[in-house]
C-alpha cells in the first residue's frame, strides 16, 4: 500500500512567508473571497496559483497509481470466479470494488488534460473547466459512499474466509476516495486566494467549490470513510464522532485531557512525550463502553467543593499578562532583529494559556460506569457540556452492546486516535496564527429578536456566550418569556469582546419546580431547549449597521441582530452638548445644580441594587438590556418625575448598567485626568508605606464631588462583595468592571501619551494597572470622607 499522498507531497499550503500581501476571508456558504491583490502582486499570486497546481498534480499522479493498485487485483479475481476454484464470487468483486474504475477514469482524464496547462503556464492559462467538470462527476463518489457499508462488510467476510484475499486487499485504501473530494476542496481555496477576481478562472473555480462543499456536506456524518479506521470484533466500522480537550479531575488535581467518542465507547487519552524527533502518541487512561455508562448530577453529597477553584482575580491577571505578552509580540514582530525574542514569548504565552485552560473551567460534567466508576470533567460553557451530552445520548438510542476491548485492541484503538482525532491543537490562541484572525476586542451589541419552532407553551429565556482567551464565558441572559409557544425578547445587550471569535446563542427553557434545584452551584436545572453559534466575521460585523441573523437549533429558530464598536471607538469620553442632562455631563455641575454631595443618579442606582440586586449573580458583570438602559439614561436626563417608578419596575441588570454607563460618559474620569499618571505611579510602588501615604494623599486631591461619590461608591460595592458567596462578585470582580470606568482618562489626555499602537495596546497596559487602583482601595480598611480631609499626612512629592 502507498503511502498517503497528504503525507509524502510538499502540499502548497496558504503560506503568509510566501505571500505577505494576500489574504483569503470566507463568504457565507464558506466560499473563498478572493482578495484584491496589491500591484506587483498579480504576478506572484500567479506563481503560487501554479506552485499549488503543481503540487496538487504530483499527488494525483500519486493517487491514480494507487487507484491502480487498488484494481491490480480484481483482473485475476475475475478471471478466478469463472474456474472451478473462485477467491470470491462476481458479485462480492463488483461490490468490493464498485465504481473504482469509473473513479480511476475521472481523474485519469483530468490529470492527462491539467500536465499541459502546467507545462505550458502563463497568466492566460485556465484550469477553472477541469476542476468544475471533476465536481460535476461527484455522483460517482456518492454511489461509492452508498455501496461503502457492503463493500467493508464483504471484505471483512470474505478476509476472514480467505487468507490469500486478506493479502491482496487492505480495507482502508477503500476510503482514499472521499479523502481525494477533501483534498481538492482545499486545493480549490488555495487556487482562488492567489486568482484575480477578474481572470475567467475566478467564477468557474468558485462554482467548482460550492458544488464541492456542497457534496461533502450531504454525506451522511456516519459513514464519512475518513474516520472509520478501526473495525469492531463484530466487524462493524467504529467511528470516531467527537473529539476535544477536556479538563479532567483525577485525585482531586485538574489534568488536560484528549477525549474521543467513538459509535460504541468513549475513551479519555493522555498525549505520551516521547523522544525527540519520533510521531506523538496517546496513552489511554480509560474507556466506557456508551452500553455501560450513565450520567450523573451532583447532589449535595457530592458536590465540586473538593476540587480546587482558583480566584476570580487570578484568572483575571493571567488574562491580563497574556495580553501583555501579546501586544510584545506584535512590536517584536516589527523590530528588524525581534524574530528570536518573539519565539521565547510566544513558549511564554503558551504555557501561560495553558494554564488558563487547565484553570477556568467550573461546569461539571459527570459520567459513570455500570460499576458505579465515576469520572468527572469541568467545561468552561453549558453549550459544551450539552453537547458532549447530546452526542452520546445520541448514539445510546441505537442498539448497543457493551464491548470489552483486549489490551491488544485497546493499544490499536488508542494508537489511531492520532491520526483520526479532528481536533488537532489544545484551543489556545498561540496555536493560532493570531496575527491574522486576533478576534474581535471592542463591544458586541446584540438584539435576540424572537423565537420560533416550539411545541408547546412553555417559559423561554436565552442566554449568549463569546470566546475569550480559548474557552467561552456567559456574558448575557434574556428576561423569561412566561407560557408562550413564540417568545418576543426584543432586548439589546453590550458584550465587551477579548480577542472573541464566535457568538453562541443558547435557549433555555425555566424550570420553577423547586423538588427539581441542584444543590450544586453550577449546575443548571433549566432544560437546554437549542443552542447554536455564528462566527463574527469582522468584515460584516464592523458595517455601521445592524447585521441581522438567524440560528437554527434542532428545529427552533432565534432571530438575533448584532453590530460591533471597536474597543478605541467605544472608550471615548464625549461630553454631551446638553449640560441641562446628568450622562456626559461634569459631576461638579451635577451636584451644584442638584445641591447634593453625591449625584442623584448614583444614589438611587446604588439604593435600588443593594434593595433587590445583591443576590444577582454576575450583579455589574452580566449586561442590561440596551434598550432599558437607554429609556434609564433618558428619565435621568430628562428629570422624569416617575423616574422611582422606573427604577423599580426595571430589570436590575438595566440599573446596574444605567450606573457603569453614567461612570464610562463623564466628560472626564471620576478619578481626573490630571491625577491620573500619579495614581499610575502611586500603584507600582512596592513599599507598602510610601504607596499607603501616596494612595491616600491622591484620594484627598480629588475634588470633593468627585471623592464624596467614589467613598460612596466603593462602600456600595464592599457591601456587594460580601455577598459573594450568592452573587459571585468577588472584589476583585468588581475592581475589573469598575476600574477602567472610574480611572480611563479623556481621549485627549491618552492621545498626550500615544506610545499605543492599537485597541488591544490601550486595553492590556493601562486596564491591569486601572483594575489595581479600584482594587487597593477596596480591599483598603474603610475611609472617611472626614477622616481623610482632617489626617494630611506629610507627603513631599508635588502631584
Amino acid at each position: 500500500k502507498s503511502q498517503d499522498s497528504s503525507e509524502t507531497l510538499p502540499y502548497i499550503d496558504e503560506s503568509p512567508t510566501m505571500s505577505p500581501q494576500l489574504c483569503v476571508s470566507q463568504g457565507p456558504d464558506g466560499e473563498a473571497i478572493s482578495p484584491t491583490p496589491l500591484e506587483g502582486d498579480v504576478e506572484k499570486g500567479l506563481e503560487m496559483k501554479k506552485l499549488v497546481l503543481s503540487g496538487f498534480l504530483a499527488s494525483e499522479e500519486i493517487y491514480i497509481n494507487q487507484l491502480e493498485a487498488l484494481l491490480l487485483p480484481m483482473r485475476p479475481l475475475k478471471a478466478a470466479a469463472t474456474t472451478s476454484q473462485p477467491v470470491l464470487t462476481m458479485q462480492q468483486i463488483e461490490t468490493i470494488f464498485y465504481k473504482i474504475q469509473d473513479i480511476f477514469e475521472i481523474h485519469k482524464e483530468f490529470y492527462d488534460a491539467l500536465l499541459p496547462s502546467i507545462q505550458h503556464w502563463d497568466e492566460k492559462v485556465t484550469v477553472g473547466h477541469l476542476f468544475q467538470k471533476l465536481a460535476s462527476q461527484l455522483g460517482v463518489y456518492k454511489a461509492f459512499v452508498d455501496n461503502y457499508k457492503n463493500a467493508l462488510e464483504t471484505v471483512e467476510k470474505s478476509s476472514q474466509a480467505n487468507i490469500q484475499f486478506q493479502k491482496i486487499c487492505e480495507v482502508t485504501l477503500l476510503y482514499k476516495p472521499i479523502d481525494r473530494v477533501t483534498r481538492s476542496t482545499l486545493v480549490l481555496h488555495d487556487l482562488l486566494k492567489h486568482t484575480p477576481k477578474d481572470h475567467p478562472d475566478f467564477p468557474l473555480l468558485q462554482d467548482a467549490l460550492r458544488i464541492s462543499h456542497s457534496f461533502l456536506s450531504s454525506i451522511n456524518e456516519e459513514i464519512d470513510p475518513r474516520r472509520t479506521a478501526v473495525t469492531t470484533p463484530k466487524g462493524e466500522a467504529r467511528q470516531l464522532v467527537k473529539d476535544g480537550f477536556l479538563v479532567e479531575v483525577s485525585e482531586n488535581s485538574r489534568k488536560l485531557r484528549h477525549v474521543f467518542l467513538f459509535t460504541d465507547l468513549l475513551l479519555c487519552a493522555k498525549m505520551k512525550k516521547t523522544a525527540v524527533g519520533r510521531h506523538q502518541q496517546y496513552e489511554c487512561k480509560w474507556y466506557i463502553p456508551l452500553a455501560d455508562l450513565t450520567f450523573q448530577t451532583l447532589d449535595e453529597s457530592d458536590s465540586c467543593h473538593s476540587i480546587q477553584v482558583l480566584p476570580e482575580h487570578e484568572i483575571e491577571e493571567m488574562k491580563m499578562k497574556i495580553s501583555v505578552l501579546k501586544n510584545e509580540i506584535q512590536k517584536e514582530k516589527k523590530a528588524p532583529k525581534g524574530q528570536s525574542r518573539v519565539e521565547r514569548l510566544r513558549k511564554k504565552m503558551n504555557e501561560q494559556e495553558s494554564w488558563l485552560l487547565l484553570h477556568s473551567p467550573t461546569i461539571p460534567f459527570r459520567i459513570q460506569n455500570k460499576h458505579g466508576k465515576s469520572y468527572l470533567f469541568l467545561l468552561s460553557s453549558d453549550y459544551e457540556r450539552s453537547e458532549w451530552r447530546e452526542s452520546m445520548q445520541k448514539l445510546q438510542k441505537k442498539d448497543l452492546q457493551a464491548c470489552v476491548l483486549s489490551s491488544v485492541e485497546l493499544q490499536v484503538l488508542t494508537s489511531s486516535c492520532f491520526k483520526l482525532r479532528t481536533v488537532h491543537n489544545i484551543p489556545v490562541t498561540s496555536n493560532k496564527d493570531d496575527e491574522e484572525t486576533p478576534g474581535l476586542y471592542g463591544f458586541l451589541h446584540v438584539i435576540v429578536h424572537s423565537a420560533t419552532g416550539f411545541n408547546e407553551s412553555t417559559n423561554l429565556y436565552c442566554t449568549l456566550e463569546v470566546d475569550s482567551f480559548g474557552y467561552f464565558v456567559s456574558k448575557a441572559k434574556t428576561r423569561v418569556f412566561r407560557d408562550t409557544t413564540e417568545p418576543q425578547w426584543n432586548e439589546e445587550f453590550e458584550i465587551e469582546l477579548e480577542g472573541s471569535q464566535y457568538l453562541r446563542i443558547l435557549c433555555y427553557e425555566k424550570c420553577y419546580d423547586k423538588s427539581m434545584l441542584n444543590k450544586d452551584d453550577n449546575e443548571i436545572v433549566d432544560k437546554i431547549m437549542g443552542k447554536g453559534q455564528v462566527q463574527l466575521d469582522p468584515q460584516t460585523v464592523q458595517s455601521k449597521n445592524w447585521h441581522m441573523d438567524v440560528i437554527e437549533m434542532n428545529g427552533i429558530k432565534v432571530e438575533f441582530s448584532m453590530k460591533f464598536t471597536s474597543r478605541d471607538l467605544s472608550l471615548k469620553r464625549t461630553p454631551s452638548k446638553k449640560q441641562s442632562g446628568v450622562f456626559g455631563v461634569k459631576i461638579n455641575v451635577v451636584t451644584k445644580r442638584e445641591r447634593s454631595k453625591v449625584p442623584y443618579i448614583v444614589r438611587q442606582c446604588i439604593e435600588e441594587v443593594e434593595k433587590r440586586g445583591i443576590d444577582e449573580v454576575g450583579i455589574y458583570r452580566i449586561s442590561g438590556v440596551a434598550t432599558d438602559i437607554q429609556a434609564l439614561k433618558q428619565a435621568f436626563d430628562t428629570n422624569t418625575k416617575d423616574i422611582l417608578m422606573m427604577l423599580s419596575d426595571m430589570d436590575i441588570n438595566a440599573i446596574a448598567g444605567t450606573l457603569k454607563l453614567y461612570f464610562r460618559e463623564l466628560p472626564e474620569p471620576l478619578l481626573t485626568d490630571r491625577l491620573y499618571p500619579a495614581f499610575m505611579e502611586g500603584i507600582a510602588l512596592s513599599d507598602p508605606a510610601a504607596k499607603e501615604n501616596c494612595m491616600m494623599h491622591l484620594l484627598r486631591s480629588l475634588p470633593d464631588p468627585n471623592l464624596m461619590t467614589f467613598l460612596t461608591l466603593l462602600d456600595h460595592l464592599k457591601r456587594v462583595a460580601e455577598k459573594e458567596p450568592i452573587n459571585k462578585m468577588s472584589l476583585h470582580n468588581l475592581g475589573t468592571v469598575f476600574g477602567p470606568t472610574l480611572l480611563r482618562p479623556s481621549e485627549a489626555e491618552s492621545a498626550k501619551g500615544q506610545h499605543i499602537t492599537c485597541a488591544s495596546d490601550i486595553w492590556s497596559h493601562d486596564v491591569m494597572a486601572q483594575v489595581q487602583v479600584l482594587l487597593y482601595y477596596l480591599q483598603h480598611p474603610p475611609i472617611s470622607f472626614a477622616e481623610l480631609k482632617r489626617n494630611t499626612l506629610y507627603f513631599s512629592t508635588d502631584v
